[in-house]
C-alpha cells in the first residue's frame, strides 16, 4: 500500500521511498571529492551506528544523556501542560533512536489521559522495528506511526495528514548541534513551516562549558566514539563496495575555540588509494589527511533565543539540568518569523 510518497511497512511503520543508497552514494562521491575531504554525520546511523551510538549514551563521559533524562524527569508535567486543552496530540520524535527519553513523555500523557499518537521519525530501519516493537509490548495503549525517513520529509508528511491534531515535536540530544548555524536556521524554518501556530517544539541545547568535559565525551576512554566513527568507513564498505582499511584510520575529536564546536575527524595514518566499486573511483589519502565527520555546536542561552525567534518561534520556558550544562527549550510556532537580532 502506498499513500502521500511513503509505502507502509506494516500496521504502524512508514518508509519513505527514495532511495537511500543513490543517497549515501551521491553524498560520498561529493564529500571524498573535496579539500578537505568530508562526510555527512547523518550517514553515522545506520543498525551498526545506531547500537555504537546507544552504547555512548551510556558511557561515563558521555553527560549529554544524563543531564537530558534528569530534566525530562523533572519536567514532564510542565512540558505537555500547555498542549493539554482536549484536543488530540501527535508526539513527533525526531530522532527517536531508542526511544528512552521520549518514554518519560509518554509515561507523562498516558498518565494525564492525553489522547495522543507517538510519531517516532529516524532513518534508521532497524532502530525503528526495534523502538515500535517495543512500545507494541510495553505500552499496548499507546497509538503509534513510525517514519522511516529524513526528519524534514517526516515532519512534512505530518503536516499533509494531521488534520485537526495538535504537535509536539521532540529534536532531543543536542541533534541540532550537528548543523552549522545557517543550516540550524534554515532546518529550523523548515520544521516551523510544517507546523501550524500553536504546535510546540521541545529542543535540546548543549551548553557551552569546561573544555576538557567536552573533549572527554568525545574521546571517550573505552574508544567506543572512536569505533562509532570508523564504523562510517566501514558503512562505506558494506554498501558501497568500498575497500577502506579501517585499522589505517584513527578517530580525533577536538574542540574549536572560535566556532564553539567539537569537531570529529576521521584521519588517514598512511599515504594510500581507497576504492569504491559503487562509483567505480578511487580517492587518495595523503599521510595525517583527514575527513571531516561532525559538527557539535554548543550553545549560549542568549543563542537559544535568536535561534527560535529568526525560525518563527518563541521560546516559553528553558528547562535546565542541575549543573546547567544542558537545556531543553520549549518553543510555541507562531504566525510570522521575526526580524533577527545582530550577533554579539
Amino acid at each position: 500500500m502506498t499513500t502521500s510518497g511513503y509505502s507502509v511497512l506494516g500496521p504502524e511503520i512508514v518508509k519513505d521511498l527514495h532511495d537511500p543508497r543513490r543517497d549515501f552514494a551521491y553524498e560520498v562521491l561529493v564529500g571524498l571529492s573535496e579539500k578537505p575531504k568530508r562526510l555527512s554525520s547523518k550517514y553515522f546511523y545506520d543498525d551498526a551506528g545506531s547500537r555504537y551510538f546507544q552504547q555512548i549514551m551510556g558511557l561515563e563521559e558521555y553527560y549529554p544523556t544524563r543531564c537530558e533524562e534528569e530534566i525530562l524527569r523533572r519536567s514532564a508535567e510542565a512540558i505537555v501542560a500547555p498542549l493539554l486543552d482536549g484536543r488530540p496530540i501527535n508526539l513527533v520524535d525526531l530522532g527517536a533512536g531508542d526511544g528512552k527519553k521520549t518514554m518519560i513523555l509518554i509515561e507523562e500523557l498516558r498518565r494525564v489521559g492525553a489522547d495522543f499518537t507517538f510519531v517516532p521519525i529516524d532513518i534508521s530501519e532497524g532502530a525503528m522495528k526495534e523502538l515500535v516493537g517495543k512500545i507494541r509490548v510495553q505500552m499496548p495503549d499507546v497509538s503509534v506511526e513510525g517514519l522511516v525517513c529524513e526528519y524534514a520529509d517526516g515532519v512534512h508528511h505530518l503536516a499533509r495528514v494531521a488534520g485537526e491534531r495538535r504537535n509536539l515535536v521532540l529534536f532531543l540530544g543536542s541533534n541540532i548541534g550537528n548543523f552549522g548555524r545557517v543550516r540550524a536556521n534554515a532546518f529550523l524554518r523548515r520544521l516551523w513551516s510544517s507546523l501550524r501556530a500553536g504546535d510546540y517544539a521541545l529542543v535540546g541545547f548543549d551548553l557551552k562549558k569546561d573544555i576538557e568535559v567536552l573533549l572527554a565525551a568525545y574521546n571517550d576512554k573505552s574508544g567506543v566514539t572512536s569505533a562509532f566513527n570508523l564504523n562510517l568507513l566501514e558503512r562505506i564498505n558494506r554498501e558501497l563496495g568500498g575497500d577502506f582499511d579501517v585499522s589505517t584510520f584513527r578517530h580525533f575529536g577536538t574542540y574549536n575555540v572560535f566556532s564553539g564546536a567539537m569537531e570529529s575527524y576521521l584521519v588517514s595514518l598512511v599515504p594510500q588509494v581507497v576504492t569504491i566499486a559503487a562509483l567505480e573511483l578511487s580517492f587518495a589519502f595523503d599521510a595525517w589527511e583527514p575527513i571531516h565527520t561532525e559538527y557539535s555546536y554548543k550553545y549560549l542561552r542568549s543563542d537559544i533565543t535568536r535561534l527560535a525567534a529568526g525560525s518563527g518561534f518563541s521560546v516559553q520556558r528553558d528547562f535546565e539540568d542541575e549543573r546547567g550544562w544542558f537545556v531543553d527549550s520549549l518553543w510555541r510556532a507562531e504566525h510570522t518569523i521575526a526580524a533577527p537580532t545582530p550577533e554579539r
